[in-house]
């Protein structure tokens, strides 16, 4: 992707590209990019932070998430939501940070980098990555030089983009480039299947136990299978 059709303050990386970025408390504008957030949270987002914080799917749904469906959607989006306390602050952050550190979105692990993923010629994901300069982010200004690579090493990023490509071919599957619409029923079981994983369970394997990640691959077979079959 060349740079002149990216938007201003944003800039392509390859894979050794370095950049320096660093976010602690004693950076001026530390926790500010945790407020006035449109978050979308993917299903291992859900998973990840509604068992680091010890409640069910449906629980961490109902508290901390809302859901919208555009009229250019084909599935409904998760967001977080956030608080009303005048600034849209992210339910989780607090003056010494992120309360949910360990198990924060990948969208949060993610920045300032951003990566795109996408189905190459052969419907086998690929990527690019970007350099999100914002003016305001003092982050930039301290902190060694790292490399795209060494940087979604250090967030832990591999599993949440190993989900989010298992995501792919059914967000973006040729059924739908030719006009595929899931109806109501199928939009809800979207939801079900893959953010509720609590429920999923007892309805695939109610009498076995399942590694959460591993059940959650399940639930996008299935629910491929189930739309697309």
């Amino acid at each position: 992707m060349a740079d002149s059709n990216l938007p201003r303050n944003v800039r392509g990386l390859g894979d050794q590209e370095t950049f320096r970025f660093s976010c602690h408390p004693g950076v001026p504008c530390f926790t500010e990019c945790c407020r006035q957030l449109d978050l979308a949270l993917s299903p291992y987002d859900v998973l990840r932070l509604r068992r680091g914080l010890g409640i069910t799917a449906a629980e961490f749904l109902d508290r901390y998430t809302v859901v919208e469906k555009g009229e250019e959607d084909f599935f409904p989006t998760v967001f977080l939501a956030m608080i009303d306390d005048g600034r849209a602050a992210c339910p989780f952050v607090t003056d010494n940070g992120c309360s949910v550190y360990r198990d924060r979105p990948g969208a949060c692990r993610t920045y300032p980098v951003g990566r795109g993923a996408y189905l190459d010629a052969n419907a086998r994901p690929a990527e690019l990555f970007v350099l999100l300069s914002e003016p305001h982010c003092r982050g930039f200004e301290a902190g060694p030089e790292i490399s795209v690579e060494d940087w979604v090493d250090d967030q832990e990023l591999a599993i949440y983009n190993e989900f989010n490509d298992l995501l792919m071919p059914l967000l973006h599957h040729q059924r739908i480039k030719e006009g595929f619409r899931p109806d109501d029923r199928q939009q809800a079981r979207f939801l079900d299947v893959l953010y509720n994983l609590d429920d999923f369970s007892r309805e695939s394997s109610p009498a076995k136990e399942i590694d959460d990640p591993e059940l959650l691959k399940s639930a996008i077979r299935l629910l491929k299978d189930e739309l697309f079959s």
